[in-house]
C-alpha cells in the first residue's frame, strides 16, 4: 500500500469542518457490511492466506446478484494457486466508450494474533471504529467495489461506459507475484479502460475527526534497489591495511547519506502544496505555498524538509537499508555490500539515479549496480477536469467546504503497473484516515465506521458519474 495513507502528522494540529451524519435508512448497508466482513475475515496474507478464495467469495456474491458466469473470471497465475483474483464487468450501452476500471488488491500485511489486542482476522466494531487487518488497507474499498456492482445491477443502472472490477493479490509483498502486474502483461484487453480508480491517499482528518481535505493521488514514485559492493583479497586481522572493503563501503554510503536530490514539482505535489498550504497556514503553510511557486526557494524548502513526508514528496530519495560485510571476526573482509533503496520521482530514469550514485560513491573500488529492475519508470497521470470534476462535485455534495487536494505518493501502489500499460490510474477513496495512520501495516489496524459509511456513498456516486459521461 502507499505510504501516503499516513501522510503528514502535522494534520493532527489542524481544524476542519464538522462530521456528517451516516446513511439513515440505507437498507443495503447491512449487505455491504456482510461483504466487508467476509473479505476481512478471509485471511489473505502471503504466508497463510488465500487471495483466490477471497476472489471466489466475491464472485459468488456477484453471481447471487445476477451476474452471469460470462461476466466473471477467476484468474489464477500459473504456479500461484492461492494468489488469484477476480475480473468482473457491468456492460455499458456505448460500445465505443472505453470502460472505467475499479481496482483493488485484497492481500494484506502479515499480522500475528499474539501481538494484537483483538483477533486481526475478525471484523470488530468498537468505539466507532472497525478493527482488523485490512479494514483500511484496502478491503474497505475492495468491498465497496463489489457492493457497487451489486447495487448498480439491483437498480437496473445502464452505464454508458462499462464498469470493470479487478481484485488482485501481491501488492503488499515485494517478493510476491503482483496480480495487477500479471493482468497488465497477460490480460491487458480484459482490463482495458479509459482510466482506473484505486487506493492512494485518503481524506485527511484532524485529532477531533474533523475533515480537512479529500485526497486524490495523481503521481507516485517507483521503488528501486541499487547495490554497492566492494571485494578484496582480505587477510589476517592482525595485519590491517588501509585497503579495507568495509572502509571503502562505509565512506561511499556516508556520501549518499549527505546528498539531497534536487526538488522537483509536478501537478500532483504542486497541487498538494498549494491546497494544504492554505489549510495548514502559519509559517509551514507559507513555506508550502512559496515552494509551490518557486522550487528554488531554498529557505522555504528547508522548512518543508523538517517534515519527513514533505521531504519525500519533493524529490527522489535514496537511503541505505541493508549492510552485509566480512566472513570472520579475525579476518579482513573480502566482501562488503550495501543495499540502497531509492524512491524515484516520476519521469526520472533509473540510469540518471544510477549515474548519480556512482558519482557519490566516488571510488573505483565500489561497484554500483541494479540487482533487479522493480517496475517501469513512473509517470504522473493527467489531472484533467474529466477526472477532478466529478470528485469535486460529489465531495462538495457530501462534505461542503472540504477541498479536494492532489498528492504525489512517496511510496507506490498498483498504479505502477497500470500506468505504463496505458491505463491512467488514480488513487481516490473518499475514506478519511486518522492523523496517526490508523495502524495501517502495524498493530490494531482500524478505520472509522463513519468513514466507511460515507466512503461507500462517495465511491458509489463517483463511479456512477464517471460511467455516465
Amino acid at each position: 500500500m502507499p505510504a501516503n495513507k499516513q501522510l503528514l502528522p502535522l494534520l493532527a494540529l489542524l481544524a476542519g469542518t464538522a462530521a456528517a451524519a451516516g446513511p439513515v435508512g440505507d437498507d443495503g448497508y447491512g449487505r455491504f457490511r456482510a461483504t466487508y466482513r467476509e473479505l476481512v475475515e478471509t485471511n489473505t496474507t502471503l504466508s497463510a492466506g488465500d487471495c483466490t478464495l477471497a476472489a471466489q467469495r466475491m464472485a459468488a456474491r456477484l453471481r447471487t446478484a445476477g451476474y452471469p458466469d460470462a461476466d466473471l473470471r477467476i484468474f489464477v497465475p500459473e504456479g500461484h494457486p492461492k494468489e488469484g483474483g477476480l475480473i468482473a464487468v457491468l456492460h455499458g450501452t456505448d460500445p465505443r466508450a472505453k470502460a472505467i476500471l475499479m481496482l483493488a488488491h485484497v492481500d494484506v500485511v502479515e499480522a500475528r494474533r499474539e501481538d494484537w489486542t483483538r483477533d486481526p482476522f475478525t471484523l470488530i466494531e468498537e468505539g466507532g471504529y472497525y478493527y482488523a487487518r485490512g479494514t483500511s488497507d484496502m478491503k474497505a474499498q475492495a468491498a465497496i467495489w463489489v457492493d457497487n456492482l451489486v447495487r448498480y445491477r439491483e437498480e437496473g443502472f445502464r452505464p454508458r461506459r462499462a464498469i470493470k472490477l479487478a481484485l488482485t493479490c501481491g501488492e503488499e509483498t515485494n517478493s510476491a507475484l503482483n496480480g495487477a502486474g500479471w493482468l497488465a502483461e497477460h490480460a491487458r484487453d480484459e482490463i482495458d479502460a479509459e482510466f482506473a480508480v484505486t487506493e492512494g491517499v485518503d481524506g485527511y482528518l484532524d485529532e477531533q475527526g474533523r475533515r480537512l481535505a479529500v485526497g486524490v493521488l495523481a503521481a507516485e514514485k517507483v521503488s528501486q534497489n541499487f547495490q554497492f559492493e566492494v571485494t578484496n583479497p582480505g587477510g589476517h586481522s592482525s595485519r590491517p591495511v588501509a585497503d579495507n572493503a568495509i572502509y571503502h563501503l562505509v565512506r561511499a554510503v556516508d556520501r549518499v547519506s549527505r546528498y539531497e536530490f534536487p526538488v522537483q514539482l509536478d501537478d500532483a505535489n504542486r497541487g498538494y502544496l498549494t491546497g494544504m498550504g492554505r489549510i495548514v497556514g502559519g509559517s509551514l503553510g507559507e513555506a508550502m505555498l512559496a515552494v509551490a511557486k518557486d522550487s528554488t526557494d531554498t529557505k522555504s524548502v528547508a522548512v518543508l524538509d523538517r517534515d519527513v513526508n514533505l521531504h519525500a514528496m519533493l524529490r527522489t530519495t535514496c537511503v541505505a537499508t541493508v549492510l552485509s560485510a566480512g566472513h570472520a571476526t579475525n579476518a579482513l573482509p573480502q566482501r562488503a555490500r550495501a543495499n540502497i533503496n531509492c524512491r524515484i520521482f516520476p519521469g526520472v530514469s533509473r540510469e540518471e539515479v544510477l549515474a548519480q550514485l556512482v558519482r557519490l560513491a566516488d571510488d573505483p573500488a565500489v561497484k554500483v549496480s541494479v540487482p533487479e529492475v522493480r517496475g517501469p519508470v513512473a509517470k504522473p497521470t493527467p489531472l484533467t477536469p474529466q477526472i477532478l470534476g466529478p470528485v469535486e462535485a460529489v465531495a462538495r455534495d457530501l462534505w461542503p467546504g472540504v477541498p479536494v487536494v492532489t498528492a504525489l505518493e512517496p511510496g507506490a501502489s498498483d498504479a505502477q503497473f497500470l500506468n505504463p500499460a496505458g491505463i491512467p490510474t488514480y488513487g481516490i477513496t473518499g475514506l478519511f484516515c486518522d492523523p496517526d495512520g490508523g495502524g495501517i501495516h502495524g498493530l490494531n489496524e482500524r478505520i472509522r465506521v463513519q468513514s466507511v459509511v460515507e466512503g461507500r456513498t462517495f465511491l458509489y456516486r463517483l463511479i456512477k458519474q464517471y460511467a455516465s459521461r
